[in-house]
C-alpha cells in the first residue's frame, strides 16, 4: 500500500458511482456511550473551527483496483459489509456534557443508496471528482464515511473516504481487505449478481444479516476501557512523571520541528504534498540487516537516521519528537477500524561525534522508556499538565517534530496490495509545519510529506530527505 495524494495516483477514466450511507430509523438517537480521547478532542477542534468560520478540512481515504468486469450488486454488498462490520462507522456522534458521546446504529439500521454520477472522461476529471468526494466527509455531520467507484470495462477503482474521527492509517488497509474479501466471497458464491447502473439505480439497498465473518473488537469498547484506566488520574499522578519530565526539559508538551520552514507563529498555510521512494527493496533490506547487526530494529534505525539528518542540517544534539503508537495489539482489536493511536514523546542524544550505531542504541533505549508509559493517553496528559493551553489551543501550536513509520507489508491483505494498486490518501486543507509518513512496501521505503507551501519549507524538506537517505545508505 502506497501513501500518496489522489492526484498522483493515475486513476483511469470511467463511469462514476457513489454509495451513500443512510439510516433506516427516524431522528437522531440520544448519545449514550462515551467516545475515545482522540475523538473528543478532534470533535471539539471542528466545533471551534466552525464557530469562528475557519474550518480546517481533512480526510483519510483509500483506493484500490478490482480486475475484470465489476458486479455492482456484489460491490455494494461488500461496501455495506464494511459498515456493518465496524460499529465505529455506524456511530452517530453528539456533544455530551462538555465531552463527546455517541449512539451506535445496529447493522440492520443502515443501508446504502446508490447514485450513478456519470462519466469521467479524463484523468483530470477523475482527480477532481475523487478529491471533491473525499472532502465531503465532515467531522460534525453523519455519516463519516463516503464510498464510490470508477468503473471501466476491464477494471474498477473502488474508493472510500473517512473523517479522522473514525479512522487512522492502519484502518484504511483493514477496510480494503474487508471489502475485497467480502466482494470475492460474494462473487464466487453468486449471492449478489447483476449490475445497477444509471439514474434508475437510485434506491435504498437493505442491510444483509448473514455476516459469517468473525467480528472485530469494538473501538468504542476499547475507548471506554481506556477512559476507565485513566479516569482517576490527576495532575500529580506518578503515571505522568514521564510526560512531566519531557515537558520540563522541552519547555512544553509539543517538541518544535527544529529547522526553518519560513513560517510565522500562529498562522496556518496552504499545504503541498508529495511521495517519493527513498530506498529500493534491496536497499531497505540491507539497512534492516545493518540495524539488526547493531542490536536494533529497522523502525528505530529510521528514527536514528532522521535524528542524525536533522542534526546535520542544523538541528539540536538532543532529538525530541512525538511518535504515534498503534494500540491495537494482536488480539481482538488487530483488525478493527478506529483511531487506535496514542501519541507519545521521545528524546535521546544525537551528539555531533555520535555514530549511527550509538544513536540507534540511544533511540532503541528511548523507545523502551516510551513503551513503559504508553498507558497514559496524550490527550489526557495534555489536559492535566497544560490545562490552559489545552482549552485555548485547537491545533498544534507550532511546527511539531513528528516521526511515523508503517510497514504496510505486515497488514491484512498485504499480499494483494501490489496487484490492487492499493493507495492511502491523506489530506489537510491547512497546516503550520512539516509532517513525514515513512512507510515500507514490497517496492522499498517511501515517504509521504505534507508541509507548508513556502520556498523555505520546500528547500528544508529537500535537504532533510537527501541527508536522511545518505545516512541510511551509509549505515548499510
Amino acid at each position: 500500500m502506497l501513501q500518496i495524494s489522489v492526484e498522483d495516483s493515475e486513476i483511469g477514466p470511467g463511469e462514476a458511482h457513489r454509495w451513500h450511507l443512510v439510516p433506516l430509523t427516524g431522528g437522531d438517537p440520544a448519545p449514550r456511550r462515551m467516545t475515545g480521547y482522540n475523538q473528543a478532542k478532534h470533535f471539539t477542534v471542528a466545533q471551534h473551527a466552525q464557530s469562528v468560520d475557519e474550518p480546517i478540512r481533512s480526510y483519510v481515504a483509500a483506493s484500490f483496483e478490482l480486475g475484470g468486469p465489476v458486479d455492482l450488486d456484489a460491490l455494494a454488498a461488500a461496501l455495506l459489509h464494511l459498515v456493518r462490520r465496524h460499529e465505529v462507522l455506524r456511530a452517530v456522534y453528539q456533544p455530551l456534557g462538555g465531552d463527546l458521546g455517541c449512539e451506535v446504529l445496529s447493522p440492520g439500521e443502515v443501508a446504502l443508496k446508490h447514485v450513478y454520477a456519470g462519466p469521467l472522461e479524463t484523468p483530470a476529471e477523475v482527480d477532481r471528482h475523487l478529491h471533491d468526494a473525499f472532502k465531503e466527509v465532515d467531522t460534525l455531520s453523519w455519516p463519516l464515511i463516503t464510498m464510490g467507484a470508477v468503473v471501466r470495462p476491464e477494471s474498477t477503482t473502488v474508493w472510500f473516504s473517512c473523517d479522522h474521527l473514525v479512522t487512522d492509517g492502519l484502518s484504511s488497509a483493514i477496510a480494503v481487505n474487508d471489502i475485497t474479501t467480502a466482494y470475492r466471497s460474494l462473487t464466487a458464491a453468486g449471492t449478489a449478481t447483476g449490475t445497477a447502473a444509471g439514474p434508475e439505480a437510485d434506491r435504498v439497498r437493505p442491510a444483509r444479516t448473514d455476516d459469517a465473518a468473525q467480528q472485530p473488537g469494538s473501538y468504542l469498547e476499547f475507548s471506554r476501557g481506556q477512559r476507565r484506566a485513566n479516569r482517576a488520574m490527576r495532575a500529580d499522578d506518578a503515571r505522568l512523571d514521564y510526560w512531566r519530565a519531557f515537558r520540563d526539559r522541552n519547555g512544553g508538551l509539543f517538541p518544535r520541528f527544529p529547522l526553518d520552514l519560513g513560517v510565522r507563529p500562529g498562522r496556518l498555510y496552504a499545504p503541498t504534498a508529495g511521495t517519493e521512494r527513498l530506498l529500493s527493496a534491496r536497499q531497505v533490506e540491507a539497512f534492516g540487516t545493518a540495524c539488526r547487526a547493531r542490536g536494533g530494529r529497522l523502525s528505530m534505525g529510521l528514527l536514528a537516521g532522521l535524528a542524525i539528518a536533522l542534526r546535520q542540517e542544523g538541528g539540536p544534539e538532543v532529538y525530541r519528537g512525538l511518535v504515534p503508537v498503534n494500540e491495537r495489539g494482536r488480539g481482538v482489536y488487530a483488525e478493527s477500524m478506529g483511531w487506535f493511536i496514542n501519541t507519545l514523546p521521545i528524546e535521546f542524544p544525537v551528539g555531533p561525534r555520535a555514530g549511527f550505531g550509538e544513536v540507534l542504541t540511544a533511540a532503541q533505549d528511548a523507545y523502551g522508556q516510551l513503551q513503559a508509559h504508553a498507558g497514559v493517553h496524550f490527550v489526557k496528559a495534555w489536559r492535566l499538565l497544560a490545562p490552559a493551553e489545552y482549552a485555548r489551543l485547537h491545533y498544534w501550536p507550532h511546527a511539531v517534530n513528528f516521526y511515523s513509520y508503517i510497514d504496510f507489508r505486515r497488514l491484512p491483505g498485504a499480499d494483494r496490495h501490489a496487484a490492487q494498486r492499493a493507495r492511502l490518501h491523506v489530506w489537510v486543507s491547512g497546516c503550520n509545519g512539516l509532517l513525514q509518513w515513512l512507510h515500507r512496501t514490497d517496492d522499498g521505503l517511501f515517504v509521504n510529506t505534507i508541509h507548508v507551501d513556502t520556498p523555505q519549507a520546500r528547500a528544508t524538506n529537500r535537504a532533510l530527505l537527501d541527508g536522511f537517505t545518505r545516512v541510511l545508505t551509509d549505515a548499510s
